[in-house]
């Protein structure tokens, strides 16, 4: 941990530069399912309803789960958020599987390094990292995370853990992710925690931050699927 106490946290520019980042705290504890895993044979619908704004909860009144495990129970950070993707299963499974290729879709990711071989399974583990941008208190920096698949059923459910570490800034994270075909597409939810003395400083700030951050990947995530499909749609009808 940092050794800095929550009645320490508003003294410092650590605050400042970890509240300064939307996007930073939807990214953490971050891992994945099998590369190269396939999903089941959804057809594409190239026109289907789906949902265009994810919908929501902060304190959800039961967690998702993955073969029985969920969140932090304890965590006072928590969010949880899900939309519908109009394209197959196996594109968005392979999308979140395929960690190295992350930062093709996801602008906040710098780096991913495997530290495992083969397909990602319970127990493998990456690191990677997203960069904190300079402001008034701090200079730019960059955080680094190391995640480990705790729990996964391919083409259903994802849960990972770990840290991330910055300058002065150590953040536990636990995230559950489901998939789930429903009319239209395949409905993506998410749920995670955070604990540690900087987040639980200001609960209702970290809390509206990994809110921003959960969407902000859900719709990098939809644009990139949905984009795919459609490109797959399209050369088949050429």
């Amino acid at each position: 941990m940092s050794g800095i106490r929550s009645t320490d946290i508003r003294s410092t520019g650590i605050r400042a530069a970890l509240f300064s980042l939307p996007l930073v705290l939807g990214l953490l504890g971050t891992a994945a399912a099998p590369a190269g895993a396939v999903g089941s044979h959804a057809p594409h619908v190239p026109h289907a309803p789906h949902a265009s704004h994810p919908s929501h909860a902060s304190h959800p009144g039961k967690s998702l789960t993955c073969r029985g495990k969920g969140v932090d129970p304890d965590a006072l950070v928590r969010h949880r958020t899900g939309t519908v993707i109009n394209a197959p299963l196996r594109t968005i499974w392979k999308l979140q599987a395929d960690v190295e290729r992350w930062p093709s879709w996801q602008a906040p990711i710098e780096t991913v390094e495997r530290l495992d071989h083969g397909p990602l399974r319970k127990g493998s583990a990456f690191r990677w990292t997203t960069p904190i941008p300079p402001n008034p208190s701090t200079p730019a920096t960059s955080l680094e995370i190391t995640s480990t698949v705790q729990q996964i059923k391919r083409n259903s459910c994802i849960r990972w853990t770990g840290p991330a570490i910055g300058e002065g800034l150590r953040i536990e994270g636990v995230h559950v992710w489901k998939f789930t075909k429903v009319k239209g597409g395949v409905r993506v939810t998410t749920e995670e925690t955070h604990t540690g003395a900087q987040v639980e400083a200001d609960v209702p700030t970290a809390t509206k931050i990994l809110r921003e951050g959960l969407e902000a990947w859900l719709r990098d995530l939809k644009s990139a699927a949905e984009a795919r499909a459609d490109n797959r749609y399209l050369q088949g009808h050429a």
